[in-house]
């Protein structure tokens, strides 16, 4: 596979994961359409196809969680939820790595008690507000980029292992 075939592949996944935290793209077919591009471009090895499946996987999984979870709405396209899923997705990206794969929860829940520390001031009322925005489909979307994001780890871990 070419240099410009794995970073189109690599731009595909990255804008999936943008599309996870913004609605108007389906994000986490996107990332799973990155990597299907990146295994049938990639000559036919093993690793690239056990990448394949387990995405697949990973992405039904968090399908059939996020239709169990009690609320299945999106967040509403404000400016207050772009700036939680914005700083959400910014811890979650900051624990994934971090704390290896578990450190994505915490951060995503801590990214939104920041922006709400920083919106209300004060310790019990961010804690409330992040509690009502978990709620209010914060845990679908954390369920979505979780899942994005442990797709896009392997991902990664794969293209660097050759």
């Amino acid at each position: 596979m070419g240099a410009w075939d794995l970073l189109l592949s690599g731009l595909v996944i990255l804008l999936g994961l943008c599309g996870v935290l913004f609605p108007g793209m389906p994000g986490s077919w996107l990332v799973w359409a990155g990597v299907l591009w990146w295994a049938l471009k990639d000559d036919p090895r093993p690793l690239a196809w056990a990448v394949l499946v387990g995405a697949t996987v990973v992405l039904l999984l968090s399908l059939a969680v996020r239709w169990a979870l009690p609320s299945r709405r999106r967040l509403r396209a404000d400016d207050a939820t772009r700036r939680l899923t914005l700083y959400g997705g910014a811890g979650a990206v900051l624990g994934f790595v971090l704390i290896p794969v578990v450190g994505a929860v915490p951060g995503f829940m801590g990214g939104i008690y920041l922006a709400e520390r920083l919106r209300l001031g004060r310790h019990g009322e961010a804690v409330a507000a992040m509690r009502t925005a978990l709620r209010s489909g914060g845990y679908g979307v954390l369920t979505e980029f979780f899942a994005c994001l442990l797709i896009t780890g392997a991902w990664l871990g794969a293209v660097l292992a050759g």
